[in-house]
């Protein structure tokens, strides 16, 4: 027993969680590279229309983040997070492998109909069959891989960092803004070196890139397996939150005992060092009955999970009641994300792109962002929080909510700030007469980058501050899950930017009907969203104030710490 606490001191810390950032560094690289150019491939490799290509990929992405709850789920009920890492990993080397021998033999896809001669273009036809079959197997292996990932490697990471240790803690916040760091770096590299190399020696090389990078991550997460802090699968959390639920109906017209402590709960300590009590809290009150024990002395004589809970279990179902008002409150920004994606890429087109003799390709354009969060990042973390840290004394310098908040009011200057800069864009297409030109305008696309730089730094508070937040609030059991619902914001973010732009055209008459954006009205359509984004913050606000903090009860000389925390 002596032992062992100086055994703990060697697992964990920053040296751990180098080995995460440097697998989510290279994984990101693939997947941004891929998110920022798929549509290139699918247009011109493929055959889809310009609409099938587009909706591919932005199912394709929203896919990809949803399937994190999958990987969420097998890490908090079956495997380690180190374990499904590794085995999701796989999965997503095995869909760039598949998508490689697509790329590189033709025989595998069809003729692209650029290659053909105007006699031959009868034969130009989309993907079907077979190698449709190919295609969408290796995409949503990528997919599910990248999804499983995004779920178990942020929480693999911050089981690095003890939240109860003081020190721990603050390395914990700035684990989390390195480990975006560490993403945005990989984001950099994809859509500037990957993308040119598809761009230039064509996209089988571009796809072998991206399996090398995925066969480099699984082995720098290996390389780092003796020293992580592994934690313990305690069972399907899903399972445990249905057992509430049905334990409560049945015990719905039991009264709640004034005296609360009466309510059923474990003390003894199970699990490992990841056991915790939850304090009970007063919301949900419907919830505690299934925490009741129907013995006159109160004892847990109806043994049985799906008839008597313990007060954790209630509050663990409890909190995942609390979170599910935060993240629908933020999917309406990453909707927006998804608008700047698109929308900027199309009006990059139209500019010049010229840079010191060099073309920026258009895929390439959010890497403005990207070179913004690259330097803001570190600002945050080392200037902000430290300061900020001395003011609140909360180990974050200021709390998830309030992050999430900041980036929430960011991305709505940023839909704003994008108005103004469309409304310019148009303004020289008319002094010059460019209007039907397909020429590009004589204005540097680098007037996009007001914008972008704005929602960079959105995204630095609000995702990483989403990831943050769930982490921290999820249950010991559900750590994983918690980080996997985080990122269904971005999924439905993703599904809804196509709804969007539909019903606004209907509604307005035809905003963005055009296929010229010099005579849409993509700037009405921005300041829709800037000011859309303020009702959603408004929202946000209402659901942020109600959400109630969870408090851990593990040991009496652990609560300070704990309440601090919260």
């Amino acid at each position: 027993m002596g032992t062992q606490p100086r055994v703990q001191r060697r697992l964990g810390g920053n040296r751990a969680a180098l080995f995460v950032y440097a697998m989510e560094g290279l994984e990101n690289m693939a997947f941004v590279a891929n998110a920022v150019s798929l549509v290139t491939y699918f247009f011109g490799y493929m055959n889809f229309s310009l609409t099938k290509s587009a909706t591919t990929l932005t199912n394709f992405l929203g896919t990809a983040f949803l399937l994190a709850l999958v990987g969420g789920l097998i890490s908090d009920t079956y495997l380690s997070r180190f374990k499904t890492c590794v085995l999701f990993a796989c999965m997503e080397l095995l869909g760039y492998g598949i998508l490689t021998v697509q790329a590189r033999f033709h025989q595998l896809r069809p003729i692209p109909c650029k290659d053909l001669a105007p006699t031959q273009m009868s034969q130009c036809e989309a993907a079907t069959g077979g190698h449709a079959a190919i295609l969408y197997t290796g995409l949503y292996l990528v997919a599910l891989g990248t999804g499983g990932i995004k779920a178990a490697l942020p929480a693999l990471g911050a089981d690095q960092f003890d939240e109860k240790d003081p020190k721990e803690a603050a390395q914990l916040s700035s684990f989390f803004n390195w480990f975006l760091f560490s993403l945005t770096i990989g984001a950099i590299i994809g859509v500037t070196f990957i993308v040119w190399i598809g761009v230039n020696l064509g996209w089988d090389w571009s796809f072998i890139v991206c399996t090398l990078t995925i066969l480099f991550a699984i082995v720098f997460i290996c390389m780092g397996n003796s020293l992580y802090r592994n934690n313990v699968p305690k069972g399907s959390p899903l399972i445990r939150i249905i057992q509430v639920f049905v334990a409560a109906f049945r015990n719905r017209k039991l009264p709640i005992p004034d005296n609360t402590d009466k309510l059923h709960e474990i003390h003894e300590k199970r699990g490992g060092d990841n056991f915790e009590i939850l304090k009970r809290t007063d919301q949900f009150r419907f919830f505690d009955r299934a925490a009741i024990a129907r013995s006159s002395t109160g004892a847990a004589t109806n043994s049985g999970p799906w008839r008597l809970c313990t007060v954790t279990q209630v509050e663990e179902t409890k909190i995942l009641i609390r979170m599910l008002p935060i993240i629908v409150s933020t999917i309406f920004m990453n909707t927006c994300l998804a608008q700047l994606q698109t929308f900027t890429i199309q009006q990059s087109t139209t500019m010049n792109t010229n840079l010191g003799g060099f073309k920026v390709p258009g895929p390439s354009v959010p890497v403005i962002p990207l070179m913004f969060m690259f330097v803001l990042i570190p600002l945050y973390d080392r200037v902000f929080v430290p300061l900020a840290r001395r003011i609140t004394g909360i180990p974050t310098g200021i709390r998830h909510l309030q992050r999430i908040g900041i980036g929430l009011v960011l991305s709505a200057v940023s839909m704003a700030v994008a108005g103004f800069v469309e409304t310019h864009r148009k303004s020289v297409a008319i002094k010059h007469n460019m209007v039907d030109s397909r020429e590009p305008l004589p204005i540097s696309v680098f007037w996009l980058g007001f914008q972008y730089a704005i929602f960079g730094a959105a995204d630095m508070f609000t995702l990483i501050g989403l990831l943050e937040f769930f982490y921290a609030e999820s249950s010991a059991g559900m750590k994983s899950l918690g980080t996997a619902i985080s990122w269904c914001s971005v999924a439905f973010g993703y599904f809804t930017s196509t709804v969007v732009v539909e019903v606004v055209n209907k509604v307005s008459g035809g905003w963005l009907a055009n296929n010229n954006l010099n005579r849409d009205n993509l700037n009405y359509f921005y300041w829709l969203l800037s000011v859309l984004s303020v009702v959603n913050f408004g929202f946000y606000l209402v659901c942020a104030s109600w959400y109630r903090y969870k408090t851990v009860e593990n040991e009496q000389d652990d609560s300070k710490d704990n309440v601090d925390m919260a």
